[in-house]
């Protein structure tokens, strides 16, 4: 694996801030590390870069202790912060050669202009960083952080204050890269974590609260209420106890528009079988939508249990 967190804990003063979290992200993996402002993301991916230590537990990248390794396993990271610290009188190349230095990159000539090409930098690569705008200075920290090649990317917000073809921009960056590296990143757009990402850890209060293959959380975090809705609307009129018979409905309900809104926790079976009773009865089937539980939605639930939010996806 080429992030391994196992039982980290982090204190500040009587504050656990992270208490024993462990997961691990292999290579050719881009893992969405979710959680509510001050959950802990920002604080694993500090102790991960070596930025910070921690109180217990192991953080290890490409098989190296980071705490007894740092040089080391610093050269083998790519580390855009959220605060993405620059030297507002730097020019974007003269800052870029500043950071290739630092990590000994060789032909760092050659090296800076593929970076900052690959991000998108080169209408504003001759300005000083102080004049470039935020999701600008955005790109430089990803360009910084690209530099000397190296095998796992965290990324902290990289999109935060990008503009919506700026952010379309910047993830086919991170999918590409995505393609031979490791990549962690954090992100409060929900949004491009389900764009980007197959799976996603989530923490809360400092505990991790799940670690799974995003399809599968949608599954396991399914309820009635919130995933188990059916609208079905023929151009016949059938018969409601004929809906109601169907293998895992749990409620019906005909609506104003003419539809039928069905309940279930089994919504596939249920729209399998509803093509299967129009095909028997000579039925037109107008429309036939799911209600499916967003990023979001479970997000909310797993940190914030009284939250019952949910999102509609036509299929």
């Amino acid at each position: 694996m080429s992030i391994e967190v196992r039982d980290l804990v982090k204190i500040y003063g009587e504050q656990k801030a992270l208490d024993s979290i462990s997961f691990t992200v292999g290579k050719g993996e881009i893992v969405g590390f979710l959680g509510p402002n001050g959950a802990g993301k920002s604080t694993t991916m500090k102790i991960l870069t070596g930025y910070l230590g921690q109180d217990g537990g192991q953080a290890i990248v490409c098989g190296l202790s980071v705490r007894e390794h740092p040089l080391e396993t610093k050269k083998k990271i790519g580390y855009l912060p959220e605060a993405n610290p620059l030297y507002p009188d730097m020019y974007v190349r003269e800052y870029l050669d500043f950071i290739a230095d630092i990590h000994h990159v060789a032909d760092k000539k050659a090296r800076i202009e593929a970076v900052i090409t690959l991000v998108g930098l080169t209408p504003e690569s001759k300005k000083r960083l102080g004049q470039l705008s935020k999701g600008y200075r955005q790109r430089v920290g990803l360009a910084a952080a690209l530099l000397h090649e190296p095998e796992v990317l965290i990324l902290d917000e990289p999109t935060s204050g990008l503009d919506p073809n700026q952010i379309i921009e910047i993830r086919d960056v991170i999918k590409r890269l995505g393609q031979d590296k490791t990549i962690l990143f954090s992100s409060h757009i929900l949004q491009e974590v389900e764009a980007l990402c197959d799976r996603v850890v989530i923490i809360n209060k400092g505990k991790l609260v799940a670690d799974s293959q995003l399809s599968l959380l949608r599954a396991q975090n399914n309820d009635i209420s919130s995933g188990g809705t059916i609208r079905v609307a023929f151009r016949e009129l059938p018969e409601t106890a004929l809906l109601e018979g169907l293998n895992g409905v749990l409620g019906v309900t005909r609506l104003s528009d003419g539809q039928w809104e069905l309940q279930t926790s089994s919504p596939d079976s249920v729209k399998k079988q509803l093509m299967e009773l129009a095909l028997q009865n000579n039925w037109n089937i107008i429309t036939l939508q799911s209600e499916t539980r967003s990023l979001e939605d479970v997000f909310r639930q797993l940190t914030n249990p009284t939250s019952t939010v949910t999102t509609n996806t036509s299929h």
